[in-house]
């Protein structure tokens, strides 16, 4: 349940914070005709992506045996390198995402293009959305359906409520502590799906077993009850792990937090998008600029 809350906090605040900037966006230049598309696009991508997130599901379901163990190893390491991807690319992008949307937007209208504008919402959010579908079907390999259905719907009620706040000026959110925060509780959550899918894979023999049980203390601290079976879901932890699972795991957290913490943010690669029109300019440039179609 905890991993499942964390994802979609993270990647619902992440495209919340998106159509977020969009709107205060087109709110502070007087383009609030334009709401509607965006939103619609918002929705759209989120429809898209829990179709694929079902279709996923579907999928897995088909298999059985040494295949459904394959397909299930194969996901969880595909999720970790998506997830992987996903929080180097936020802290590297996180301090020109909002000049980048902004000049994105305003490239949009000047084109007078509905489609280009739907566009730039659309594919952000559905790069979220992907993401979260990918992410949530491994997290449910480590927990029950009820468990990771009650935390990914937490984490999502909590990301609404928090884009709602930022955007309406109610309260003030340190972004960067935040995504310093959950970006560290990521890694390790990767860090246990990498574990996890190799067991998995280990299970269905596609990957050797050399020592298939380096120490087993589920006698101190069960890995399917309790305490470990929360430690299993969020962090990784094995009772009983493999050779293979013991070294790739310190080895995955110490590259990754080495990468992360080196890591700085990128300038922003984009001229800040154009100062609002002022009355004067708009009735001037009525004529030869004529406003986005609906």
């Amino acid at each position: 349940m905890g991993g499942s809350f964390l994802i979609t906090l993270r990647e619902g605040l992440e495209a919340g914070l998106i159509v977020a900037i969009i709107l205060a966006y087109l709110r502070s230049t007087n383009q609030r005709r334009h709401f509607r598309t965006v939103l619609l696009a918002a929705l759209a991508a989120v429809a898209v992506s829990l179709v694929v997130g079902a279709a996923i599901f579907g999928i897995a379901g088909e298999f059985e045996g040494r295949e459904a163990e394959a397909f299930e190893g194969l996901a969880m390491l595909a999720a970790v390198g998506v997830l992987s991807w996903m929080i180097v690319w936020m802290k590297r992008q996180s301090a020109g995402i909002k000049k980048s949307l902004e000049h994105e937007m305003a490239e949009a209208i000047g084109m007078g293009s509905v489609l280009a504008l739907a566009l730039i919402p659309f594919s952000a959010i559905l790069r979220e959305g992907l993401e979260t579908a990918v992410f949530l079907f491994a997290a449910t390999r480590t927990s029950t359906p009820l468990e990771s259905t009650i935390g990914a719907t937490a984490g999502i009620i909590v990301a609404i409520g928090l884009t709602w706040g930022i955007y309406s000026g109610g309260y003030r959110v340190n972004l960067r502590v935040f995504f310093n925060v959950t970006g560290t509780l990521l890694i390790f959550f990767a860090a246990g799906l990498l574990i996890h899918g190799i067991h998995e894979l280990q299970e269905a023999a596609l990957l050797p077993i050399s020592i298939e049980h380096v120490w087993d203390i589920n006698y101190i601290v069960d890995d399917g009850s309790g305490v470990g079976l929360w430690l299993k879901a969020l962090l990784g932890y094995n009772g009983n792990p493999s050779l293979l699972e013991v070294i790739a795991y310190p080895i995955y957290l110490v590259l990754a937090f080495w990468y992360f913490i080196a890591m700085r943010p990128a300038a922003p690669a984009v001229a800040p998008a154009p100062a609002p029109p002022t009355a004067h300019m708009r009735l001037a440039e009525r004529e030869a600029d004529p406003p986005i179609a609906e």
